[in-house]
């Protein structure tokens, strides 16, 4: 019997020393990557950005991020990617679950997302935590045979804390 350890992860705030990681996994996941710069500027802006680090083994190694956006009580899950090597571990569903917690740290009440219609795991998993479908941005991402439109899911998140429904 061989036992197999599940790497085990922890979710930190996104450092610049993290750009090229981060990077990395960008262009090992997606066929038109956000540039390094804008992983930057993400962090300069202020938007939340966070990373999953990998604890176990060697340690220190980035496993996938997220970022998100927030303004008069809505959040916009802008990127959320697990790189190839950590996938299918529950890393993704990890880091949605983070951003849930900072989405209602930043008082939103409905968190927003694109995703592509051909990205079936990511459908699967954003379905699965109770986001639905609410429309379509025609052309929206680029492809090799031309545009791919996007769908634009939504999840409702609780009231924050102290606060109730009017």
């Amino acid at each position: 019997m061989v036992a197999v350890l599940k790497p085990e992860y922890v979710i930190r705030p996104m450092r610049r020393s993290d750009a090229d990681a981060v990077h990395e996994i960008e262009q090992d996941s997606y066929p038109y990557p956000w540039s390094r710069g804008i992983f930057s500027d993400c962090m300069r802006i202020g938007y939340c950005c966070r990373v999953a680090e990998c604890t176990s083994g060697a340690g220190g190694d980035i496993g996938g991020y997220a970022i998100l956006s927030a303004a008069a009580g809505e959040a916009h899950l802008l990127n959320l990617c697990v790189a190839p090597a950590h996938r299918r571990q529950g890393l993704g569903q990890l880091l949605l679950d983070g951003v849930f917690i900072d989405a209602r740290l930043l008082r939103a009440r409905r968190l927003f997302l694109e995703v592509r219609p051909s990205n079936h795991g990511a459908v699967a998993l954003y379905r699965q935590n109770e986001f639905r479908v609410i429309g379509r941005r025609p052309d929206y991402y680029p492809g090799y045979e031309g545009r791919e439109d996007a769908l634009v899911m939504v999840h409702h998140l609780e009231d924050p804390p102290g606060e109730q429904s009017s």
